[in-house]
C-alpha cells in the first residue's frame, strides 16, 4: 500500500486481536489524539501502521524479525531453518503469511521488464512516477486507490479494467440508523447485510458448507470495489478504459505498448512509461517455496489452497494456515484484518490440543554408504 492510502475497512473493523481488547484502534487513536470514529472517518495507512507497531511492542515484545527460508518434516515434527543459518525443531507451525508470495499478474504481461511493468505490491511511494505516463490495470480497491493517488501527485494516469462499470462503497450516513434498518441491514466488519453478517461473524459455520458452495462464494463475494472516499477523484479526474482486456504488450522505443480488446471485439493500443498491475492476489501453495517439496506434495488441497480442519489445521498434522490462504475453508472474512480475531482464537485453542497428541515418530531416511 502506498503512502497516503486510506483503509477501506471501517475503524471498528480494523482492530488487531488481543484476548482482552486492551489495545483497540479506538484506544490507540485516543492515546495519540488521532481523529477516530467507528464509521465515517477513514483510517489512514500511517495511522494503522503506527497502531500495528505499537501493538507489537506492547503485546508481543519477544518478536524476532527473521526470515524463514525452509520448513521440512523431521522426526520431531518440523525442522525450521532461518536465513542466519539457525535451525530448530518444532511440533507445530502456523503460517500467517498474508498476501505475501501470492501476487497475481496476467500471464500475457508477466514477461515485461521490471522498469516497465510491476505489481502494485512492489511500490510504497507514488513520487517515483512523477512526470511519467502510467497505466493502472484493475478495478478493485488497490487499482482505484493507486489511480487516485497518482492523479493527486500530478502523474498522468489512465485506468484500464475489464469491468464495464466501477463500483464503490457507499458513504456512511451521519444519521442514526433506525431499529428497523439495523435489523434489516446489520452493520458488520465486512459491510451491511445479513449475508455479510454470516461471512463476518460465523466463519466456523461457513466451514461446514459443502466445498463447492464455499469455493463459489469465496470467488464471488465482496468483489472488486473502491472506498467511498476515492470515488470523486477517480470518477471526475482519472481517464478510464472500461470493458477492456489486456491481450499483449511489448516495449518499443523506451515505452510499453499495451494492446487491449474491448467487449465489442474492437482492438486498441495504449502507450505508457509504466504499467502497474493492481490485479490482486491468488493463493497457490506451490509459491510457498520455503515449504519443502515433500510437504507441498502431501498437503491436501483444492484450487491450489490448503484443505483445513475446523481448527485451521492442514492435512499435515501440526501445520496451520490462517489469512487469505484459509479463505476457501472459512470464507471471505479471512481476506480481511477483521478475520484475524477468529483465526487467532481458533489456532490458540487448537495448538495446545495438538501438542497433547501422541507424537508419531518419523523414521530418519536411510543412509547408504558409497565409500569403498
Amino acid at each position: 500500500m502506498p503512502k497516503g492510502m486510506l483503509l477501506k475497512s471501517d475503524g471498528f473493523a480494523s482492530n488487531i486481536s488481543d484476548p482482552d481488547g486492551q489495545l483497540t484502534l479506538e484506544k490507540f487513536c485516543a492515546e495519540r489524539g488521532i481523529p477516530y470514529a467507528h464509521t465515517g472517518i477513514p483510517v489512514r495507512l500511517d495511522t494503522f501502521t503506527a497502531y500495528g507497531l505499537t501493538f507489537q511492542e506492547r503485546m508481543v515484545p519477544e518478536l524476532e524479525e527473521k526470515m524463514v527460508v525452509g520448513i521440512e518434516r523431521s522426526s520431531q515434527g518440523y525442522l525450521v531453518r532461518l536465513d542466519d543459518a539457525e535451525q530448530f525443531q518444532v511440533r507445530s507451525v502456523v503460517l500467517a503469511v498474508g498476501i505475501t508470495h501470492f501476487e497475481h499478474v496476467p500471464e500475457n504481461l508477466a514477461h515485461l521488464p521490471a522498469d516497465f511493468f510491476s505489481h502494485s505490491a512492489r511500490h510504497h511511494e507514488v513520487e517515483q512516477f512523477r512526470d511519467r505516463n502510467v497505466v493502472v490495470i484493475g478495478g478493485g480497491a488497490s487499482a482505484l486507490d493507486w489511480a487516485g493517488l497518482l492523479y493527486e501527485a500530478g502523474v498522468k494516469v489512465q485506468l484500464v479494467a475489464r469491468q464495464t462499470a466501477l463500483k464503490f462503497h457507499g458513504k456512511p450516513s451521519d444519521k442514526k440508523r433506525s431499529w428497523f434498518d439495523r435489523v434489516k441491514h446489520p452493520q458488520t466488519g465486512l459491510g451491511p447485510g445479513w449475508r455479510s453478517s454470516f461471512y463476518a461473524d460465523t466463519p466456523g459455520a461457513f466451514h461446514y458448507l459443502p466445498e463447492n458452495l464455499r469455493l463459489k462464494i469465496v470467488g464471488r463475494a465482496l468483489g472488486p470495489s473502491g472506498g467511498w472516499f476515492i470515488r470523486d477523484t477517480v470518477m471526475n479526474h482519472v481517464p478510464q478504459l472500461l470493458g477492456q482486456t489486456p491481450q499483449r504488450a511489448e516495449v518499443r522505443n523506451g515505452q510499453v505498448r499495451l494492446h487491449l480488446r474491448g467487449q465489442d471485439g474492437a482492438a486498441r493500443e495504449v502507450v505508457a512509461d509504466h504499467i502497474i498491475a493492481a490485479t490482486g492476489y491468488k493463493v497457490d501453495l506451490e509459491r510457498l517455496t520455503f515449504l519443502s517439496s515433500e510437504i507441498r506434495s502431501k498437503l491436501r488441497s483444492v484450487a491450489h489452497t490448503p484443505v483445513l480442519s475446523s481448527s485451521c489445521e492442514s492435512s499435515m498434522p501440526g501445520l496451520y494456515f490462517v489469512g487469505i490462504a484459509a479463505a476457501n475453508s472459512f470464507g471471505p472474512v479471512m481476506r480481511f484484518a477483521f478475520g484475524a480475531d477468529f483465526a487467532a482464537r481458533t489456532v490458540a485453542k487448537a495448538v495446545p490440543r495438538s501438542l497433547s497428541r501422541k507424537l508419531v515418530q518419523i523414521p530418519a531416511p536411510e543412509v547408504v554408504s558409497t565409500s569403498k
